[in-house]
């Protein structure tokens, strides 16, 4: 069985081990297509400021287009200071925002509910978690 179509563009300088594919697998339908941008401080906080009017870098911003075609963006550098602040690993940290970032596309607001879906996921691939996302 296939799951959702991932492109993933590198806009900021690192990596991390983080199975991008499959935790879009666990949370978004099969023919879902999604554009994730891995990025930094100054995408971010300019996409912040030209589509929700916010002046700020966020960590993650989440953008449907239709209803199985989104893109996010996941600034690194904000997720590997936030995990360092949070005593987890960077991988821990950017995993958590991309299914985060992932149940926005699918309309799901902060919350219980969403926090749950973010816990069961990310502990089905391993990965450890904090509340609150944002």
């Amino acid at each position: 069985m296939q799951g959702p179509t991932i492109g993933v563009r590198h806009v900021a300088r690192g990596n991390a081990r983080v199975p991008f594919k499959e935790i879009a697998g666990a949370l978004l339908p099969r023919r879902y297509e999604l554009s994730l941008v891995l990025c930094g401080d100054t995408l971010s906080r300019r996409m912040n400021r030209a589509y929700r009017k916010k002046d700020y870098v966020p960590n993650v911003l989440s953008f449907p287009i239709e209803k199985y075609e989104g893109e996010i963006f996941l600034n690194l550098r904000k997720a590997e200071r936030e995990a360092r602040s949070f005593g987890l690993r960077k991988e821990d940290r950017i995993a958590h925002l991309f299914a985060h970032g992932c149940l926005h596309l699918l309309g799901m607001k902060h919350g219980e509910r969403m926090e749950r879906l973010e816990k069961r996921t990310l502990k089905k691939f391993g990965f450890r978690t904090i509340s609150p996302t944002t």
